[in-house]
């Protein structure tokens, strides 16, 4: 069980002999999984470009891809809301809307990519276009304010965003999700690294990344991943993705040590 981590005072650099605190968070503390000893192997014990080349095999190998219009069907399942069987959770809005109203008219839900389709040009290409570890229901006007934008803290609230924020270079979403955009740009970067016919997909630490398969801020989606650890919602729809779907898990839902592990 994943459990929220205390914030300790870190020091910054001494200024004119005062020494001015700034809050970070603790760094997560160290998982274990039943898939350990078979499915991460490979990657367990390893840190920095050896783990991600580990997990970037692992999260690759005997993936089952789906049609961009099959994710339709798959979002029905994997963001269900488990007080309503009807429903799906909307990503950044947090709302819960009738599986039907899926679409693309003004209260209808529609598939966002999290790692925006523009940042690496891969539009809806099966493979990262249709992975459903970065797809999630999104309300379609809050989709279309967070267009391609990077991620990043500040901005003014979105219009029925739950708590979201926007500016001319940068989105952020509700608390409650950033976390899960943190994992799913995390895992996009290992899972696509240029070797199938698809650009290599990087966080920096940009905003306005636009058509570059970069995707920022690589230290707020880290400083994210710590404050909004791994829920049971996120949880469930990893298992139901690698059971029912792709068969690939996204490793820093299970192990969101990783994070600080790699970057």
């Amino acid at each position: 069980m994943h459990r929220w981590k205390s914030v300790a005072l870190a020091t910054a650099a001494v200024l004119v002999g005062l020494t001015a605190p700034t809050l970070t968070a603790t760094p997560a503390s160290a998982t274990t999984t039943a898939y350990d000893a078979t499915y991460y192997k490979n990657a367990v014990g390893k840190t920095g470009t050896s783990l991600k080349s580990s997990l970037h095999t692992i999260i690759s190998t005997n993936v089952t891809k789906i049609s961009y219009a099959a994710v339709w069907n798959a979002l029905m399942a994997t963001d269900q809301d488990p007080n309503n069987s009807s429903n799906v959770i909307l990503l950044y809005s947090g709302v819960s809307r009738a599986k039907s109203l899926n679409g693309g008219d003004v209260g209808d839900w529609n598939r966002e990519h999290t790692w925006a389709k523009s940042h690496g040009d891969f539009g809806e290409a099966i493979g990262p276009g249709t992975d459903l570890h970065h797809l999630r229901p999104a309300d379609v006007q809050v989709n279309s304010i967070r267009g391609n934008l990077d991620f990043d803290n500040g901005g003014s609230a979105v219009t029925n965003g739950g708590g979201s924020t926007v500016d001319s270079d940068s989105f952020a979403p509700r608390a409650a999700d950033r976390g899960d955009v943190a994992r799913m740009i995390l895992y996009m970067a290992v899972r696509y690294e240029g070797d199938d016919g698809f650009a290599d997909l990087e966080p920096n630490e940009k905003v306005g990344n636009g058509s570059n398969p970069y995707m920022g801020k690589l230290s707020v989606l880290k400083a994210w991943s710590e404050a909004d650890p791994p829920s049971a919602f996120e949880e469930k729809r990893n298992q139901v993705i690698y059971d029912t779907y792709q068969h690939n898990r996204n490793p820093f839902i299970d192990h969101p040590e990783w994070v600080e592990a790699i970057w």
